[in-house]
């Protein structure tokens, strides 16, 4: 989506001062109207279309009284070409007429108030022909008013683009060479919820939000239900759908399903989702079962933040390219095979990675495909691997670009009651409605809805209907996925030459805290040691910390708080460290002589051995042996007794800790509380030696004073 961001920018920086200036700079400083639609009907006109109704609020956000707020509909002209489509989308002000009257919306809105938006317009006579011929034509609602302190100004408005198959009251025409059509649905979670599922251990989620998510209310919930409707009531569709899964959110429903707890301030709780889990999988189930199905990168998780987490070593790729086998063992579908959707464009490197991992066909954004591909594959130079773009307009119009700087317009796509709209009318451009005669259209269209679609529940049911409704109108042919990649390449080219954009990268912080983290999980795995009767790897063991890393990576903690995204990694790493620990005596400890060994008592509650090291800290008094590495069997405990020599008689303390020969700390210290009435051999050999040394000096400066002495009387006599 690369190249079309770089040109709706330029339209903000080159159109949006010349053409919003105007109205904006009207409007004092401080006062704003927000404009909340839940309606919009039709959202597509046709032939039997009559009226419109657009519904909604207006809510003064700023902090000037607004007077005299009104209402009207705007039209512009039908949009030919992908400039047009940008206008809108960023929030531009088009060339346009009102198709409607200022209606009042209340005499006064004091900061804070709102007040209800309700407009019907009869599409017939003049109306009518402003939508007389098929296009996709930009559609404004303006909202007026005058605030304390300044003139009448446009304080708010949404912008949007209505498609318009037919004229009202017209004749549908007849429509050839239309595009064919794929179109993906992604399910994934809002951000990756675990906080720890440490290997044998329940799981713990940082909230219950997934579970919500999963509810009869949530967008999870919708999202299924929306498709199993959908698919069940038209066949076209139907066929053109594949559905993207998470193999992380999988596994997590799967996890909720048979308990799970919730980590709060207070300790952890039971999660509330049990039954919601069971009936979403089910649900799920039945969706997939028999169609398309391809995997998402587990977590989502952002490809090129893990080649820089473990430079030089593909193992984390590999980990998140692999989630087809948890797809298949939850819902019984077999993935698409060697198919993968990350976000974003993959580097070099990591089509290097994905090729050793399988990988032959990734789904990415055609914006950083060069030469641009019109719907066809792309077989990147110096690999293997094919790349499917997907359409960069049509993901821009549901995702939402930069918007005009201080505009108060915002496009539908922030209207979560009306958020595909945009997704909508590009959908018809990009299949040729209203196109300028000779414009070359793509031959198929790949359609990637945002993966985290934050829309009303009913709007993705209202989209699935009216793309149906193209495919019913011969707008669209349906094509499945699997037809599509069974096409041979259309050209040989290079992806992402520019690079990832760094905005929309993993936050360097982040990273480097993931790579420590990684580096200290690759100390444990090494210290341990599989146990003959427990029969357990010590990969297995380390794995969950694996897994976190790639979800702290995951493209969901864009813009979100860098710790937030490394907790689970952090707790995960706690939790195998933790279960290794040294005892805090319940009494003072009494060393018998000054070379008794200090009795330490070890647990290892992993099924596995571990190698480690004692060290001890704050210890004035004790002087240790140089380190050496322990060996401490799986799921047991005992005495062990450390080498140590008392440095003074007395009571004194040291703090006894583990760490592994890398430097892995294992657990928490120990305090113990010691005395002693007896030196140590070496200590005592030491004051020997030093009293020894001391009484030679004293003898000799002695001997020298007397010896001088006598020389003295020598010279008197």
């Amino acid at each position: 989506m690369k190249r079309f961001a770089a040109a709706f920018l330029s339209v903000l920086f080159l159109a949006g001062p010349a053409l919003a200036g105007a109205s904006v700079a009207q409007a004092a400083e401080g006062a704003r109207l927000r404009v909340d639609l839940a309606q919009l009907s039709p959202r597509v006109i046709t032939t039997s279309t009559t009226t419109l109704t657009v519904a909604g609020t207006v809510t003064n956000t700023g902090d000037r009284k607004v007077t005299r707020p009104q209402v009207r509909l705007q039209v512009g002209e039908r949009t030919t070409n992908e400039r047009g489509i940008a206008d809108v989308l960023s929030g531009v002000v088009v060339k346009d007429s009102p198709l409607t009257d200022f209606a009042s919306v209340a005499d006064v809105l004091e900061p804070g108030q709102s007040a209800p938006l309700n407009i019907t317009v009869n599409l017939t006579g003049p109306r009518a022909v402003r939508f007389s011929r098929p296009g996709v034509y930009p559609l404004l609602v303006n909202v007026n008013g005058t605030p304390e302190f300044g003139g009448p100004a446009r304080l708010g408005a949404v912008s949007m683009l209505m498609p318009v198959l037919a004229g009202p009251g017209g004749q549908a025409g007849n429509r050839a060479g239309a595009p064919s059509m794929t179109l993906l649905w992604p399910l994934t979670s809002n951000v990756p919820h675990v906080y720890a599922a440490p290997y044998g251990s329940p799981l713990v989620l940082a909230d219950d939000r997934l579970a919500g998510e999963i509810s009869p209310d949530g967008r999870l919930n919708a999202l299924v239900t929306a498709a199993a409707s959908a698919v069940r009531n038209n066949s076209d569709l139907a066929k053109s759908m594949c559905f993207a899964l998470d193999p992380d959110l999988l596994a997590t429903v799967d996890g909720m399903s048979r308990g799970y707890l919730v980590h709060t301030d207070a300790g952890n709780v039971d999660g509330k989702g049990v039954e919601a889990a069971k009936t979403w999988l089910s649900a799920l189930r039945s969706l997939v079962g028999s169609r398309c199905v391809v995997a998402l990168p587990f977590a989502d998780t952002d490809l090129d933040a893990l080649t820089r987490i473990r430079p030089g070593d593909a193992g984390l790729v590999t980990r998140a390219a692999a989630g087809a086998a948890t797809i298949q063992q939850l819902t019984g579908v077999t993935p698409q095979t060697g198919v993968l959707w990350p976000d974003g464009t993959p580097s070099a490197s990591v089509l290097t990675a994905l090729t050793a991992a399988g990988v032959h066909t990734v789904l990415t954004d055609a914006g950083k495909l060069a030469p641009a591909a019109g719907g066809g594959g792309v077989t990147v130079q110096g690999s293997t691997v094919r790349v499917q773009p997907t359409d960069s307009l049509i993901s821009a119009a549901m995702t939402g670009v930069p918007t005009v700087p201080d505009s108060v317009t915002v496009p539908a796509t922030t209207e979560r009651a009306v958020a595909s709209q945009n997704g909508l009318g590009a959908l018809a451009f990009r299949a040729g409605l209203g196109q300028a005669a000779g414009q070359q259209r793509p031959e198929h269209l790949l359609v990637a809805p945002p993966r985290r679609w934050d829309a009303a529940p009913e709007e993705f049911g209202t989209y699935l209907q009216q793309v149906g409704d193209f495919l019913n109108a011969d707008l669209l042919t349906a094509t499945g996925l699997s037809t599509l990649l069974a096409a041979d390449p259309a050209v040989t080219g290079s992806v992402g030459a520019g690079g990832q954009d760094p905005a929309a990268g993993i936050d360097a912080g982040v990273v480097s805290t993931l790579s420590a983290l990684d580096v200290q999980a690759t100390g444990l795995a090494s210290a341990m040691q599989i146990d003959p009767t427990k029969r357990v790897k010590p990969d297995d063991v380390v794995e969950p910390v694996r897994l976190a890393e790639l979800r702290g990576a995951s493209t969901a903690w864009r813009g979100l708080p860098a710790d937030a995204a490394t907790t689970n990694a952090q707790a995960e790493l706690a939790a195998i460290s933790g279960r290794v620990t040294v005892s805090q005596p319940k009494q003072t400890i009494a060393l018998a002589s000054g070379n008794s060994p200090l009795p330490v008592y070890v647990s290892n509650d992993l099924p596995v051995g571990i190698n480690a090291r004692f060290a001890l800290d704050n210890n004035t008094g004790l002087r240790a042996e140089d380190a050496k590495d322990w060996y401490f069997p799986a799921s047991g405990g005992k005495n062990y007794f450390l080498p140590v020599e008392a440095l003074r008689a007395g009571r004194f303390s040291v703090d006894v800790s583990l760490s592994t020969p890398t430097g892995t700390q294992l657990g928490s210290s120990a305090r113990f509380e010691l005395t002693s009435t007896e030196y140590g051999a070496i200590t005592i050999i030491a004051t020997v030696a030093a009293g020894v040394a001391l009484l030679l000096l004293a003898s000799r400066r002695i001997y020298r004073r007397v010896k001088d002495a006598r020389a003295g009387r020598d010279v008197v006599d």
